[in-house]
């Protein structure tokens, strides 16, 4: 069964290797759904180099449109919708999964540093959200699935700073608004907050660090980005038409609360 037939689904993201958008969009494809690449890191290669991969899976190649994007600047967000309505004709899902990462001590993060994670990390989550919404008040459905972090649960610590931890906690606070304002217009939208996914935010981590964190997670392992992609599919899919403004945790039991 294809959960996101004829769906057209925009992954915020889904360029950078081993990430969580990489695998959400992948996962995406494989249940039928049309797939708007937006990433700053798209070129001239990305939408033949995603097509590759969908190949080498036996995926029956989808729609692909990959567009350039930096998540901090609101015209390239409505940039990203305007190219998805004008390839596919429609928009049904976004998913926000592009962001960055920071670990040091609150008391040396700096106000660059702190604008900088603010700028992507949820200011380009609020850019991208208000452009989804646009198209999605007009058609009176669409689904949106923000990726937050057990950071903004616990507050920072593991790979995250203190900047880290609120603007993710921000995003967790934006979901909650855009569901309680848009659902009696037949939005929805919701929060994920993955923990130790094996993604390029594990690399500052030592072998021995890694250890230690598996031991207190009950199912004693690490995450894969698939492991968060299957939690995008059923959030942005109709299994889940009665949820809206909830967080679901991907964690193992690492942050059972």
């Amino acid at each position: 069964m294809k959960l996101l037939e004829g769906k057209v689904c925009v992954v915020a993201g889904a360029a950078a290797p081993k990430s969580i958008g990489e695998a959400t969009a992948l996962l995406f494809a494989e249940h039928g759904a049309a797939i708007v690449i937006a990433d700053i890191a798209v070129n001239e290669t990305t939408e033949a180099e995603f097509a590759a991969r969908i190949a080498n899976l036996g995926i029956p190649q989808p729609q692909i449109c990959a567009v350039r994007c930096d998540i901090s600047q609101r015209s390239d967000c409505d940039h990203v919708v305007a190219s998805a309505i004008e390839r596919f004709g429609r928009l049904d899902v976004l998913v926000n999964s592009a962001g960055i990462v920071e670990s040091r001590p609150l008391l040396e993060i700096d106000e660059s540093a702190l604008e900088r994670m603010l700028s992507v990390n949820l200011k380009g989550a609020f850019n991208l959200c208000r452009s989804a919404l646009s198209a999605f008040s007009g058609q009176g459905h669409g689904a949106i699935v923000n990726i937050a972090s057990l950071a903004a649960q616990r507050g920072g610590g593991l790979v995250g700073g203190a900047h880290y931890a609120s603007a993710k906690g921000g995003m967790l606070s934006l979901t909650r608004s855009i569901a309680r304002e848009f659902g009696p217009k037949g939005i929805r939208a919701n929060a994920i907050c993955p923990a130790m996914a094996q993604t390029g935010m594990l690399d500052s981590l030592s072998d021995t660090q890694i250890s230690d964190i598996v031991r207190d997670i009950p199912l004693r392992r690490l995450g894969n980005p698939r492991d968060v992609a299957g939690a995008c599919l059923f959030l942005a899919s109709d299994l889940s038409n009665f949820v809206t403004g909830a967080t679901l945790d991907v964690n193992g039991g690492l942050h059972i609360h």
